[in-house]
């Protein structure tokens, strides 16, 4: 199993959602605040720097579905190429 994170910044959260219910995710766990924390800035893109309001969802699922998650990244990257986010993948550890 892995861990998927996607950070993105709050205002998106209707598309994202739409986009996620679209594609059938039916289940995960979505930070409804957090903050991203930096020096004022212009744009951070090409960097590792998320600043602001920020929602973050995660999704635990089979290795062999990250590609179709991260598909609906970049699609969503696409249709707001300027909003700074973020996804982010690890192996998960089943611990309880």
């Amino acid at each position: 199993m892995k861990m998927f994170l996607f950070c993105y910044p709050d205002f998106l959260d209707d598309a994202v959602s739409s986009e996620f219910k679209q594609a059938g995710y039916k289940s995960y766990m979505k930070l409804h605040s957090a903050m991203g924390k930096d020096e004022p800035y212009d744009a951070k893109q090409g960097t590792h720097h998320v600043a602001g309001k920020l929602r973050a969802l995660f999704i635990y699922m089979p290795a062999e579905m990250i590609p179709r998650t991260l598909d609906i990244v970049r699609k969503l990257k696409e249709k707001f190429p300027d909003e700074d986010m973020r996804a982010f993948t690890w192996m998960l550890e089943e611990c309880l």
